[in-house]
């Protein structure tokens, strides 16, 4: 796991969600063959998170990109795709998705973390997104009822981390510098 999932991780762990993180997804070779790739491997998702008030899954998917052009609405525009393709595909093709989701549900099922009743939610956490493209984006990502962290979320949320009390966490540790020196800077 990467640092910037481990900083969306404590986010969402302070949103109320249990998380874990880099879930690999038990496909057997009959889900491999339907969905025309026999020998991919495991998929692997980024952050699976579990709100128990809601009894619900979030499964997130984490870019960072933030030394580039950031995640950009093209690679959104076919939510359709019949074939495994890209860096979105659990977003972009459906029976993926479906696929994925059926079997993490049974796995999590299996050890007691999830019943009948649970259900998923799909969500990309960008800490850059091509400036152009975000209107668009949250306008596609609202339409499928997904999650979108933006870098303005994400860079909010982290801010709340200062109220928090004393945390020997990196994260906390930081903001609670920045955030300081920020208001002893405009006095």
């Amino acid at each position: 796991m990467d640092n910037f999932e481990a900083l969306i991780r404590l986010l969402l762990e302070e949103d109320g969600y249990w998380t874990l993180g880099s879930v690999k997804v038990n496909l057997s070779k009959f889900y491999k063959k339907e969905l025309s790739k026999p020998s991919m491997p495991r998929p692997e998702l980024d952050i699976v998170a579990y709100k128990q008030s809601k009894n619900e899954l979030l499964v997130m998917e984490v870019k960072s990109y933030l030394d580039s052009y950031g995640v950009r609405v093209k690679d959104f525009e076919n939510l359709n795709q019949e074939i495994t393709n890209g860096v979105y595909k659990t977003l972009t093709c459906p029976k993926y998705r479906e696929t994925v989701e059926r079997v993490l549900l049974s796995d999590l099922r299996k050890k007691g973390f999830a019943d009948n009743k649970t259900t998923i939610r799909w969500g990309l956490a960008a800490g850059n997104i091509y400036s152009k493209d975000e209107i668009d984006l949250r306008r596609i990502f609202d339409g499928q009822n997904w999650q979108l962290w933006g870098p303005n979320e994400i860079a909010q949320k982290a801010r709340n981390l200062a109220s928090l009390g004393y945390e020997n966490d990196p994260f906390i540790i930081m903001i609670k510098i920045l955030e300081r020196n920020e208001k002893a800077s405009t006095k």
